[in-house]
């Protein structure tokens, strides 16, 4: 009774275009089209050694940048449902099927233990957790960020790459030793916090090192 009470009072709606929808968690069609165009992103040649390839699920502007917001800055674990929705629709894409096929572990990209503990939680762990485990890889906290950095979103960038040297350094190599690594965030602007990341687990001796991203506009 109360769940039909809560749901007169708040009906399901598309998370873009707020039409009503019939689950929470449903987009309407035409938005979840939009939103959801699993890519393979462009490796700059510095990466390219390093850098299988990376993917992003969705766009970010005009896709899933509210969804992200909500869930990273003001802690609303209600924008859940919605990500899961776009994953499991992402994973019929054969290329993202193909490298969910390919890895043997995922590592996410840390946050620094106080802003882990201020906000209570690594976004990239909990948007891609439940959904990896669905597909049989494992999730390995193999990467840890040593110092607190200063906030990326103004920053240009080589001043983002000066910001993150030294930030990463990995906390199980054993984990990720002549493995195939798929490397997960949220995110990827610029590409620099990856690419600094995939450099520590190179040096850790990971046998080749992809990354999956649920939303991006740019490339490395």
């Amino acid at each position: 009774m109360f769940q039909a009470l809560w749901d007169f009072l708040f009906p399901a709606r598309c998370p873009l275009c707020h039409k009503y929808v019939q689950n929470k968690g449903d987009w309407c069609e035409q938005c979840l089209r939009q939103a959801c165009q699993p890519m393979r992103l462009p490796v700059s040649a510095p990466m390219q050694p390093i850098l299988g390839n990376a993917w992003a699920l969705s766009v970010y502007r005009g896709g899933t940048r509210e969804l992200i917001r909500r869930l990273k800055y003001r802690q609303q674990r209600s924008a859940l449902p919605y990500i899961r929705r776009l994953l499991s629709t992402a994973a019929k894409d054969e290329g993202i099927a193909a490298l969910l096929a390919w890895c043997e572990i995922a590592v996410p990209v840390p946050l620094h233990v106080s802003r882990e503990r201020q906000r209570g939680f690594n976004q990239a762990e909990l948007i891609f957790g439940e959904w990896l485990q669905e597909h049989g890889v494992s999730m390995v906290r193999a990467l840890q960020r040593v110092r607190s950095t200063q906030p990326m979103y103004q920053l240009t960038l080589e001043e983002r790459r000066t910001n993150l040297k030294g930030a990463f350094a990995v906390c199980a190599a054993a984990a990720v030793a002549d493995k195939r690594v798929l490397l997960i965030d949220d995110i990827l602007t610029t590409g620099a916090t990856l690419a600094a990341c995939c450099q520590e687990l190179e040096r850790a001796g990971a046998a080749e090192i992809r990354v999956l991203v649920l939303a991006s506009d740019h490339h490395f």
